[in-house]
């Protein structure tokens, strides 16, 4: 049985080991407040933790006492962020982020052809809900095309409210007479308006000159404008050097300007000559002459290797150079081999 006295020396000696046992500053808690925050406690003190605004409390108690021994109870207490809703998908358009947390921002962006219809960006609020509303990417649409002047719209189809969406295009052709200078087709660009528009100008061409030994046709009138036509040909014996039909051009100019060359005279009695791949009797093959630009191949003799091969000859507005290698034999000297029945070297 304890007596009295030991009971009562005991509670001064638990008086005596507690006395001046006093809780410590409290641990700091990223994103929370203590209530009230002192640098020491006495037992039965309590402080209380709370999450800042735009956090919640998760996992932990948030009120704590001091207790006898001096020492907090271990917290667990974590402060999380609010998260807003989703906001990860915009038609046509994308949604850049990094976490739809609190405090954090997002951005909006349209892909081409589409505008932002509302704000650029959103921050998560302390509530947990978006400041803005999410935008929407609008189509980008462009009004009636001008029309040049001089000039008709082809082909080109708008959309409901006459307006037409990026990419769309309208072709323009110029009236008769009228050159097109620039692009004959305009697109809607992303910015909501037209490519550049072409220019319709009329264009006037001087009358076509008659060339030598030969003659021109063109419409009887008196001026002759874009796109007008004239046809070329020549006398006998002479060939067009040049396209038979020539237009005037947008420049002003004719597009060629051809001319008329003369045959050639052959001065060669005989000869068998390639032509256009085929061994031909040259004055049978052109018994009239050589029309200008034709192109044959005289055969020649190696004496050495005792073989032949060919050099080329052209006419050329009535002149025709015969190569030196080649030689013309009399009918008389029938005992000697003409060049093309030897051997190619």
């Amino acid at each position: 049985m304890i007596s009295l006295g030991l009971f009562l020396f005991s509670i001064f000696l638990c008086q005596v080991a507690t006395a001046g046992r006093t809780c410590p500053k409290p641990d700091v808690l990223p994103f929370a407040t203590v209530v009230p925050l002192k640098t020491s406690y006495d037992p039965g003190e309590q402080i209380v933790y709370s999450c800042h605004a735009g956090y919640v409390s998760r996992g932990g108690m948030r009120r704590f006492t001091c207790p006898l021994t001096g020492l907090w109870p271990i917290n667990t207490l974590r402060c999380t962020p609010r998260v807003c809703p989703f906001a990860g998908i915009l038609e046509n358009g994308a949604v850049r982020y990094t976490t739809f947390e609190y405090p954090n921002t997002i951005s909006f962006a349209c892909n081409t052809g589409f505008y932002l219809n509302g704000s650029s960006s959103a921050r998560c609020t302390e509530e947990g809900k978006w400041n803005v509303d999410p935008p929407v990417c609008a189509p980008v649409t462009c009004p009636l095309p001008s029309i040049p002047k001089f000039a008709t719209l082809s082909d080109y189809k708008p959309l409901a409210k006459n307006h037409s969406l990026y990419g769309n295009k309208a072709v323009f052709e110029c009236l008769p007479h009228y050159a097109m200078f620039g692009n004959d087709t305009i697109t809607c660009t992303a910015h909501g308006n037209w490519t550049t528009l072409p220019e319709c100008r009329e264009v006037k061409c001087p009358f076509p000159t008659r060339p030598d030994n030969g003659f021109v046709k063109y419409p009887a009138k008196q001026t002759l404008y874009y796109k007008d036509k004239a046809i070329y040909d020549c006398h006998d014996t002479f060939v067009l050097d040049g396209p038979q039909e020539v237009e005037c051009s947008k420049f002003g100019n004719w597009s060629a300007q051809p001319s008329c060359k003369a045959s050639c005279k052959l001065s060669v009695k005989k000869a068998t000559v390639l032509y256009q791949g085929e061994r031909v009797k040259l004055q049978e093959k052109f018994k009239d002459g050589m029309p200008h630009g034709e192109k044959v191949s005289f055969f020649c003799k190696n004496k050495e290797q005792k073989c032949s091969y060919t050099k080329d000859a052209q006419c050329i507005d009535g002149t025709i150079e015969i190569p030196k290698c080649f030689k013309e034999h009399s009918s008389l000297a029938f005992w000697k081999t003409d060049a093309s029945d030897v051997k190619p070297c």
